[in-house]
């Protein structure tokens, strides 16, 4: 089933929430909370509901007391489980209590109580010997207010299990970066030091930055994306301005700080006398072993012309790690094309017939042929004066014309351009 939608508690939905606990009642599972206390929560703490047109088929209530959550009562509807309406409830759940000023967020489950997945999902643990399940808050209140001066933002926690296949760079990414910065007391007890810089090289449009936002996701950081367009309209430039997000992002707790199209502000330094932006070159190779000096952090590079790059600027003792980014595999495209195919037809596509026409795709050039198959789609079935087609959606023709009309991004020369410097300067 479908069709259904979170949004805030109203009064009545009291009747819902009361059919919701009795057939929890009715599975011979007994509440933590009594049904009174979950009803009190309702109207005077935090509630959301899930509701498919008038009928609440699922409800979350928490409620907080300083630092400390807790979630008083949880469920969906017997005949709405299993479609990830517990899962979204909580995240919606703390959403409305993070700006409170929580830094931990709490469940306490009857033991009998075998639908424990939403909160799996949402990176609760459960607590030996008990099924109690807490949360740390990411970004607390504090930190709020810094995050969005800066731009930056708390990402959805499963930007990493979206990432549709490219496996090979996914799993370099988690033991190199992720595991070391996620698990820094193990990684230290093995000698291993947590990287704090890296750079990502790669053709246009092969998802450096969806990667970068992934490690952040993965990893629950505050992730903050530095834009020098922006920074150079400040009064005090582009060097200033830079060196001052850079004490600013110092005062968070933990944070992936992402540079898109470094080649911008990193470029080979030449001419005599220095230019304006070799000032700015400067300015950043100043300020990356700073950075290094700050636990709790890590700086993300990404470039399209890695030969651009200043010599200093890759140098060891700057970047742990460079890593190129490629196009996707067979097994990738596939992954990318099934993100894209309309659910009414996914399993009447030939999606091996999308992915071997597909190769040298990037994943932008995939995601621009799908969309432009479903538009396509829509229109012949909105406006042609044939009759309508029995297919709900884009057809395996639909996809493979949008496939022929596209311009791939990336071109042969530079995909072997790519591949030498991939021999020449990557680091793994």
């Amino acid at each position: 089933m479908t069709g259904w939608r979170l949004r805030d508690f109203h009064p009545d939905d009291l009747d819902g929430i009361l059919r919701l606990w009795e057939e929890i009642k009715a599975s011979d599972t007994e509440p933590v909370y009594g049904l009174s206390e979950v009803l009190a929560s309702c109207q005077k703490d935090y509630a959301i509901v899930a509701v498919h047109g008038d009928e609440v088929v699922g409800a979350a209530v928490g409620r907080a007391a300083h630092a400390q959550g807790w979630i008083v009562f949880l469920a969906t509807a017997q005949d709405w489980q299993s479609q990830g309406i517990g899962t979204a409830m909580l995240a919606a759940l703390e959403a409305r209590m993070a700006p409170h000023g929580m830094t931990k967020l709490s469940a306490l489950m009857p033991e009998s109580e075998t639908r424990v997945d939403a909160f799996i999902n949402r990176g609760f643990e459960v607590k030996k010997n008990l099924r109690y399940f807490e949360r740390h808050i990411p970004v607390q209140r504090q930190e709020l207010k810094l995050l969005t001066e800066l731009g930056g933002r708390v990402l959805p926690r499963d930007l990493w299990s979206r990432v549709g296949g490219m496996q090979q760079e996914k799993e370099l990414l988690e033991r190199r970066l992720v595991m070391p910065l996620a698990k820094p007391d193990l990684a230290e007890q093995y000698g291993v030091s947590a990287p704090k810089a890296v750079v990502l090289f790669g053709p246009p449009g092969t998802g450096k930055t969806t990667f970068a936002k992934a490690i952040a996701s993965r990893l629950e950081w505050s992730f903050v994306e530095v834009f020098p367009s922006r920074l150079a309209a400040d009064p005090q430039g582009l060097a200033g301005a830079l060196r001052e997000t850079f004490l600013k992002i110092a005062e968070l707790e933990h944070a992936v700080v992402f540079i898109d199209e470094v080649e911008e502000i990193a470029a080979q330094r030449q001419g005599d006398p220095p230019s304006a932006m070799q000032g700015v070159t400067n300015e950043l190779l100043k300020i990356i072993p700073a950075f290094r000096d700050q636990p709790g952090r890590l700086l993300v590079c990404a470039t399209n012309f890695i030969r651009a790059l200043d010599s200093a600027f890759l140098r060891h003792g700057r970047f742990d790690y460079v890593i190129p980014i490629g196009l996707p595999d067979v097994a990738a495209r596939q992954a990318i094309w099934e993100r894209y195919i309309p659910q009414a037809v996914a399993g009447v596509v030939d999606l091996d017939a999308l992915v071997e026409k597909s190769e040298g795709f990037s994943p932008a050039d995939i995601e621009y042929a799908a969309h432009r198959a479903s538009q396509n789609a829509l229109e012949k079935a909105l406006y042609s004066v044939e009759e309508s087609p029995v297919l709900a959606g884009p057809s395996t023709e639909d996809y493979v014309a949008a496939i022929l009309s596209t311009r791939t991004t990336v071109s042969a020369e530079v995909a072997a351009e790519f591949l030498e410097d991939i021999q020449s300067l990557a680091r793994l």
